[in-house]
C-alpha cells in the first residue's frame, strides 16, 4: 500500500463526521501541490532523476477558506522559481469585490481604522490607483451584465427588501439603502420559508432614498423594461410610496410583511397583553379563504377597541395590505405573508458590507452587493428543489389558458 493511501486510511479512521470533509479537500489539495510539483521538478520528492529540472526549496504555509472550513496548507516552494497551486489562484467574485472596495477607499484616503486594518491583513499596501482600476472594472463588467439581463417568463411573486449601509456623498457621511429584489418565475423555482435555499432569482438592486415614491416607481420600471411581467403580488415592508408604485407600474396587489406588522402594532399592547393579542390576530390568518379572513380580523379589531383603541385603528387600516396574501393560493400563503425568506440574504449582505464600514461611492456599493447576488444566484440555479409546484403557481402565469383564483383577480 502506498504511503497516501496509508495517510488516507489513516485519516478516515481517525477523524470525526464534523471534521472528515474539511481534512478530505486538504488532503486532496496538498496530493494535487504534490503532483504539479512533480511535473515542474521533473522527479518525485527525494528522488534522484537525471529528467530532473528544479529542485524543492522546503513549504510555504497557508490557511486556505473553503466551505468546508479554513483547511491549512503546506504549499512547496521551488529553487529556481516560484510556484502557486492552479486551484488557489481565482478568488470568488464576492472576495475579489471586497478587495476591490477596499482598495479603492484605501487610495481614496476615505479609510476607517477598520479598514486600514483590513487592508493590512490582505497585504494591499502600497496599491496603485491604475491596480485597484483593473480590478473594478474586471468586476464591474460580470456584475453588470447580471443586474441588466433580460428577464424572461412569468413572475408572478416579487419580494422586495432593504438593508442600510453608509457612504460617502458631498463630503459627509449619509445612509442610504440598498433594496434587492427576488421572484419566483412560473416553473416554480423559489425560496423555502425562513431564509432556506433554494431561490428563484435575484432580479436586480437599487441604490437610493427607500421612502420616495419616485424611488420605487423608477427601479419597479427599470425592472418592466428589462422583460419583467406577470406579477401579481409584491411583498415587502411598509415603504413609503412603494404601494402606489407598485400598482402604477406592475398593476399588482401588494403584501405588506406579516411579521413586521405584528411586531409594530404589539407595540401598543402592553408588555403582559403581547402574546393574547398575538393569538387573537392569528386567527384571522387560520381562516380558509380571504373573506373569511377579512371578517374574522374585523371581529378581532372591535373586541380590542374598548381597551386598545391605537390597535384596533392600525388593524383597520392595515387590513387590506396585511391579508392580501389569503387571496392566493392556500399552498404557497405560508411563503409570500412575509419578507422572511430574504432574512439569510440580507443578513450575507450585511456580514460582508460591515466590513468596508463606509463606502466610498454608490459605484462600489454596487460592486459588492451585486458581486453576492451574483455568487447566490448561482447558487440557487443549481438547486433542485421548488418552492411552489408547477400545479399551484401554473394558475398565476399570463397565459390565457390559465385563470386567476378568483380573490386574486
Amino acid at each position: 500500500m502506498t504511503d497516501e493511501m496509508m495517510s488516507l486510511r489513516t485519516l478516515l479512521e481517525k477523524s470525526s463526521d464534523a471534521d472528515l470533509l474539511r481534512e478530505m479537500v486538504g488532503f486532496a489539495a496538498q496530493r494535487l501541490m504534490e503532483l504539479e510539483v512533480e511535473s515542474l521538478t521533473g522527479a518525485a520528492h527525494g528522488e534522484r532523476s537525471p529528467d530532473r529540472i528544479n529542485h524543492r526549496n522546503g513549504y510555504r504555509d497557508r490557511i486556505w477558506e473553503t466551505r468546508a472550513g479554513a483547511v491549512e496548507l503546506r504549499i512547496p516552494k521551488l529553487r529556481k522559481s516560484s510556484d502557486f497551486p492552479v486551484f488557489l489562484e481565482p478568488r470568488r467574485m464576492a472576495e475579489k469585490a471586497l478587495a476591490a472596495v477596499v482598495q479603492e477607499a484605501y487610495v481614496q484616503g476615505v479609510s476607517t481604522r477598520a479598514v486600514d486594518d483590513l487592508v493590512k491583513a490582505m497585504g494591499m499596501t502600497g496599491i496603485s490607483k491604475s491596480q485597484v482600476s483593473r480590478l473594478c472594472t474586471e468586476i464591474d463588467d460580470k456584475v453588470a451584465a447580471f443586474l441588466n439581463r433580460p428577464l424572461e417568463g412569468d413572475w408572478p411573486y416579487l419580494w422586495l427588501d432593504a438593508t442600510y449601509v453608509k457612504v460617502r456623498a458631498t463630503g459627509r457621511i449619509v445612509s442610504v439603502a440598498v433594496i434587492v429584489a427576488v421572484a419566483v418565475n412560473s416553473d416554480g423555482r423559489g425560496p423555502l420559508a425562513h431564509g432556506l435555499v433554494p431561490w428563484g432569482e435575484v432580479l436586480g438592486i437599487a441604490i437610493g432614498a427607500a421612502e420616495a415614491e419616485t424611488f420605487w416607481t423608477e427601479f419597479l420600471r427599470s425592472l418592466a423594461r428589462r422583460g419583467l411581467r406577470g406579477v401579481k403580488l409584491v411583498i415587502s415592508d411598509a415603504h413609503e410610496g412603494l404601494k402606489a408604485a407598485v400598482a402604477k407600474v406592475l398593476h399588482a396587489s401588494w403584501q405588506r410583511c406579516r411579521v413586521h406588522f405584528m411586531r409594530n402594532v404589539l407595540a401598543h399592547a402592553g408588555k403582559h397583553g403581547r402574546r393574547v393579542v398575538a393569538a387573537f390576530i392569528a386567527t384571522a390568518f387560520a381562516q380558509e379563504d380571504a373573506e373569511m379572513a377579512r371578517t374574522q380580523w374585523r371581529q378581532v379589531a372591535d373586541q380590542l377597541r374598548p381597551k386598545v383603541a391605537k390597535l384596533a385603528a392600525l388593524m383597520d387600516e392595515a387590513e387590506a395590505d396585511v391579508l392580501a396574501f389569503m387571496s392566493f393560493p392556500k399552498d404557497h400563503r405560508p411563503k409570500i405573508h412575509s419578507t422572511n425568506p430574504l432574512e439569510r440574504l440580507n443578513g450575507e449582505i450585511k456580514r460582508r458590507t460591515d466590513v468596508v464600514g463606509i463606502f466610498p461611492n454608490d459605484d462600489a456599493i454596487t460592486r459588492l452587493v451585486g458581486a453576492i447576488l451574483l455568487e447566490q444566484n448561482d447558487e440557487w440555479a443549481v438547486q433542485r428543489a421548488r418552492y411552489m409546484t408547477l400545479e399551484t403557481i401554473a394558475p398565476l402565469s399570463e397565459d390565457p389558458i390559465f385563470k386567476l383564483p378568483a380573490g386574486a383577480a
